[in-house]
């Protein structure tokens, strides 16, 4: 009995704990975010290394990136994006694919609503806890936020390189440009990277590299329907 109460205590710490360092979701409305859990590990580990922090994260309003990467995402990460509501399970077999056409191991499927979640609060860890905070939080960002800015933050955090964050950064860093003047090429490079930044970016001559973006060109060329929905 002793050892019932002291778990029960323990889990009320816990979730008081969770509680008071909730994330206000809503804030993300109308503020951007100053860092992310991403960025902050990648500073952290600079720093464990001893390694100066080379941090490339510029943002850009949704105005202000091409609609041409916008569907190049959409197309590579999560096509129902604008029909779903944070979760999506078809997308399990869209994962299997994409693994196939990558040549790699499946990786757990997950819409771009909640690949933010994690990239804004949370860890890349694969634990039970972790997955249920993410779809809290997931919940939390499709009841708060439109469509519209979801995208916008996402393409804002997610890392396109190693230490290169968002659209604007990534465009910069490897076509010298605005991610304004995006061509449909280089769209598809850079959402090509997202599921391996640090392998796989614009530059990358690997064949699974090269071969994931022509997936990802022949995908925006079917998807035209998708350019109504991201202006």
């Amino acid at each position: 009995m002793r050892g019932v109460l002291v778990l029960i205590l323990v889990g009320a710490l816990w979730a008081g704990w969770e509680a008071w360092h909730w994330p206000d979701v809503s804030v993300l409305a109308r503020r951007n975010p100053g860092s992310t859990a991403f960025i902050d590990r990648y500073r952290a580990e600079q720093r464990g290394a001893g390694q100066p922090v080379r941090l490339a994260w510029t943002w850009a309003g949704y105005d202000a990136i091409a609609p041409s990467l916008k569907r190049a995402v959409l197309v590579a990460e999560d096509i129902r994006f604008f029909s779903h509501r944070g979760f999506e399970p078809s997308e399990w077999r869209d994962a299997v694919e994409r693994a196939i056409e990558r040549q790699e191991i499946p990786r757990g499927a997950s819409t771009i609503t909640q690949q933010l979640a994690k990239n804004l609060w949370l860890t890349p860890s694969r634990n039970p806890v972790r997955k249920l905070k993410e779809a809290m939080l997931t919940w939390q960002l499709e009841r708060h936020l439109s469509k519209r800015r979801i995208l916008e933050l996402y393409l804002n955090v997610a890392e396109f390189g190693p230490g290169i964050y968002g659209a604007e950064a990534a465009s910069r860093a490897y076509f010298r440009k605005r991610a304004a003047d995006l061509d449909e090429e280089q769209a598809a490079q850079l959402a090509a990277s997202l599921p391996m930044p640090h392998s796989w970016h614009p530059g990358t001559t690997g064949r699974g590299y090269r071969r994931y973006v022509e997936t990802i060109r022949r995908r925006m060329d079917k998807a035209q329907s998708l350019a109504r929905l991201v202006r």
